[in-house]
């Protein structure tokens, strides 16, 4: 006979369990702390701010220094600064160090149940009991390419702007990026300037109309981000037709812009339509010979691990308002892509969502 697998071990019950430990569990769980709530924060990565360290060096924030501080600890950089990825990583850690917020590490939730009028949530063998759950996985962990890109030939070297580290990751050769929002762009730039003859595939999303870098920022942010944060809500026409284009396309080229990808030699090319005898296809019928692929076709969200009637819009997002999933009372997100407004996308919008939830829980 075999041997009867080990019932789970079981963590003491706590209030509110949150699952991910980036800027948005972080803030949440500063909030539920300072009002003194009881939480729990699991995060997969081996150390806090893992998410930000494993994207690609180069990548700085599209806001300043001011904006990207979270509650109670500002930003330590010059305010008017761009910080990098790693960065940001590094100040998550030192953000949950300081209010010593209760984070374990190295814990990857695989299910989250209702048993009775309480959640359950299993990693390696361990059974974390809450009344309340805030899931905080963000819109970045689960990357989409085509179905069509396993037909491409073996030799060409295929890469997701999730795994992308820098231009010595590919091979000696043309680069098609795949995507056109502000990553797309950004990588196809990079790509250039190290020497790879590159192809930008995508529709135009547009771009900001000033340089993130430039004098007007200082004076252009702060009107930017009333517009983001008050007009362009899912409480607007205007707002909620921005979060359809955004969720959809992706937003537009924020720090590189179409002169500069000009200026690098990147070729716009049309949207990929599929592949022929293993080589891609654009809409206007041009077959391009390529070396390698950078897909920069966004993420998807796989919620198959919550195994609760999760309701769910035809974008794939939950449907939610201010965090809180109708019909699944004590379930919450933060930290989506356009949760309440254009500027849940920066670490200045996902933190006023993190603070809205943490206010429900704690009233």
């Amino acid at each position: 006979m075999r041997p009867r697998a080990a019932a789970p071990s079981v963590v003491g019950m706590t209030d509110t369990l949150i699952i991910g430990g980036g800027q948005a569990g972080l803030a949440t769980a500063y909030h539920l702390t300072r009002a003194g709530r009881d939480c729990l924060v699991l995060d997969e990565g081996e150390r806090v701010g893992d998410s930000w360290r494993r994207r690609w060096p180069s990548l700085r924030l599209y806001s300043p220094a001011r904006y990207d501080g979270l509650p109670g600890m500002p930003f330590p950089a010059p305010r008017h600064s761009f910080p990098t990825g790693r960065e940001m990583a590094d100040y998550l850690e030192a953000y949950a160090r300081r209010f010593e917020l209760p984070v374990r590490t190295g814990v990857q939730v695989e299910s989250l149940e209702r048993d009775g009028d309480r959640y359950v949530a299993v990693a390696d063998g361990t059974r974390y009991e809450a009344w309340k759950v805030i899931v905080a996985t963000g819109g970045f962990r689960d990357p989409f390419v085509p179905a069509f890109a396993g037909e491409l030939d073996r030799s060409i070297r295929q890469l997701h702007s999730h795994d992308y580290r820098g231009p010595e990751q590919l091979q000696e050769g043309r680069v098609l990026v795949v995507g056109a929002a502000h990553s797309g762009g950004d990588i196809a730039f990079e790509l250039a300037q190290a020497g790879h003859e590159t192809l930008l595939s995508g529709r135009d999303t547009g771009q900001i109309p000033f340089r993130l870098e430039g004098r007007a920022m200082k004076v252009v942010f702060p009107v930017l981000r009333f517009m983001w944060t008050r007009v362009l809500t899912v409480r607007t026409p205007i707002g909620r037709k921005a979060r359809r284009k955004m969720r959809e396309h992706g937003g537009p080229l924020l720090r590189v812009k179409n002169s500069d990808l000009r200026d690098a030699g990147v070729e716009r090319v049309a949207r990929v339509a599929g592949v022929t005898e293993g080589t891609p296809v654009l809409e206007d019928g041009r077959v391009v010979e390529i070396a390698n692929v950078v897909w920069c076709t966004g993420f998807h969200n796989d919620y198959s691990w919550i195994r609760i009637p999760l309701p769910l819009g035809e974008d794939g997002y939950p449907e939610q308002t201010r965090g809180a999933v109708a019909g699944v009372p004590g379930l919450y997100f933060v930290g989506l892509k356009f949760q309440h407004s254009f500027a849940s996308t920066l670490i200045l919008g996902a933190v006023r969502d993190a603070e809205q939830v943490a206010n429900q829980i704690a009233a």
